[in-house]
């Protein structure tokens, strides 16, 4: 696993997220627009609520959106659970060059929603596959 640095509002943020929704939070990512949470692996019913009450409670309380990424300590399946609603075809992971790069190919259609506005969603991707699986980049294909 990556070197994760929890700041003193993102540790506010994970406290105040499993007060409200009894979910394990493993890591937290506060960008202007949004907040990215790293979820238990087992624990994302607990997070979203029985008709997604849970998780709106929490975006209501602190009036921002949230995004959950399931953990698992299979980076592959990390890498997908990323990505989110887009179909991820398939992940390879290789040692190229001293370093571990992530080729993810999803379908053409989808590229648009992988990239995301202004490249945030892969940026996303990369974040998070850097600090839970030491994966220097991730490249669609």
């Amino acid at each position: 696993m990556g070197e994760i640095k929890l700041t003193a509002n993102t540790i506010q943020y994970i406290a105040l997220f499993e007060n409200m929704t009894r979910a394990k939070i493993l890591d937290c990512i506060i960008e202007e627009e949004r907040l990215v949470c790293v979820v238990k692996q087992g624990d994302m019913g607990l997070a979203i609520g029985k008709s997604g009450e849970n998780i709106n409670r929490v975006k209501k309380a602190l009036d921002k959106p949230i995004e959950l990424v399931e953990y698992s300590e299979d980076q592959v399946t990390f890498i997908k659970n990323a990505f989110g609603p887009v179909s991820v075809s398939s992940v390879n992971i290789i040692n190229k060059n001293g370093k571990r790069l992530a080729y993810v190919e999803v379908p053409n259609k989808e590229k648009g929603l992988a990239i995301g506005r202004s490249g945030r969603n892969i940026e996303k991707v990369k974040m998070l596959a850097r600090r839970h699986h030491d994966i220097d980049d991730v490249i669609l294909q």
